[in-house]
C-alpha cells in the first residue's frame, strides 16, 4: 500500500468556472498523480446547501486523502454559479451534474467517477447517473417522494413565517409565498419536485438513513436489491430551531470514505 499524503501535503483546492459559457462554479480537489477514481459531490438545494457546505468541504478533503480526485460544484442559480435562486430548474440541475462529471473526467484524467449527494443532491445524482456515467452513487437521505418533501418544506416555511424568536410579528404570507426557508423558489421548480417519485436506473450502493421513522423515505430498491442502507443518528433537516446551524457528521464522512475506499 502506498503512503497516503497528509492533509497539509495535498495540493490546494482550485476554484474555477466551467460549463459552456463559464456559468458554473466549482472547487477541484486534486489527489496525487496516481488517482484512479474520481468523486463528484452533488450538493442539495436551498437551506440544506448552506448547512452542508462545510461538511462537503471536509468530505472532499477526506476523499482526496484517499486518492480520489474530487469536484464540488454549484448548479446554475445556486452558490457562486451564475443565476439567481428563482431560476433554479430541476432539469437544468441534472444537466449541470452531467456537465460537472465531464469536467471532472477532463481535469483528472480519470474515467471512473462516483457521485455523492445529500437530500436533493442525492436525488439529482441518481437522476443524472445514466447520462453522467457514474460508476456508483452514495446518497444521504435522498428525496424519493417529491409531494411529501414539498409538504414538509411548506410546513417549515409556514412555521418560520410565524416564529416569534426570529420576528417581532408574523411576516405576511404574501411576502414569503414564493420562498422556502429564505430562498426564492419558482412555481416551475415547485411543480418539478412535486412530480418527483425517484425510480433511478442506477441503484446507489449505499444510502445513509438519518430520517425519522415516520418519514416517507423508505428506499424503494432496498428489498432484494444491491443497495445497503446504513442508519445514522437523526439529522435535524427540518428542525425549525436549528435551521441556521451547520449540519456536520463525522460518522457520515468516515462512512463514505470507508465505503468508497473498499470499492476503489
Amino acid at each position: 500500500m502506498s503512503a497516503q499524503l497528509s492533509h497539509a501535503e495535498l495540493p490546494l483546492e482550485t476554484p474555477f468556472f466551467f460549463g459552456r459559457n463559464g456559468e458554473l462554479f466549482g472547487f477541484y480537489h486534486p489527489s496525487d498523480d496516481r488517482a484512479r477514481r474520481a468523486a463528484l459531490l452533488c450538493p442539495p438545494l436551498g437551506q440544506d446547501y448552506i448547512r452542508c457546505h462545510r461538511l462537503y468541504r471536509q468530505l472532499a478533503h477526506a476523499l482526496a486523502e484517499e486518492g480520489f480526485a474530487v469536484l464540488r460544484f454549484d448548479y446554475f442559480g445556486t452558490g457562486d454559479s451564475a443565476g439567481s435562486s428563482d431560476e433554479v430548474d430541476w432539469e437544468r440541475c441534472i444537466d449541470d451534474t452531467i456537465t460537472a462529471a465531464a469536467e471532472l473526467r477532463m481535469r483528472s484524467g480519470v474515467k471512473s467517477v462516483v457521485a455523492f449527494g445529500a437530500r436533493l443532491g442525492g436525488s439529482l445524482a441518481l437522476a443524472a447517473a445514466p447520462d453522467a456515467g457514474f460508476a456508483d452513487v452514495v446518497a444521504w437521505d435522498p428525496v424519493i417522494d417529491g409531494p411529501a418533501y414539498v409538504e414538509e418544506l411548506d410546513e417549515l416555511q409556514a412555521a418560520l413565517r410565524q416564529d416569534a424568536t426570529r420576528f417581532t410579528r408574523p411576516r405576511r404570507e404574501s411576502d414569503v409565498e414564493q420562498q422556502w426557508t429564505g430562498f426564492a423558489v419558482s412555481g416551475a421548480l415547485r411543480r418539478q419536485i412535486q412530480r418527483l417519485h425517484l425510480q433511478p436506473a442506477l441503484s446507489p450502493s449505499l444510502v445513509f438513513d438519518s430520517l425519522p421513522e415516520t418519514s416517507k423515505h423508505r428506499w424503494p430498491m432496498r428489498e432484494g436489491g444491491p443497495t445497503q442502507v446504513k442508519p445514522l443518528a437523526p439529522t435535524p433537516w427540518s428542525d425549525l430551531h436549528r435551521l441556521e446551524l451547520a449540519i456536520l457528521s463525522h460518522p457520515l464522512i468516515q462512512g463514505v470514505t470507508h465505503h468508497l475506499r473498499g470499492a476503489a
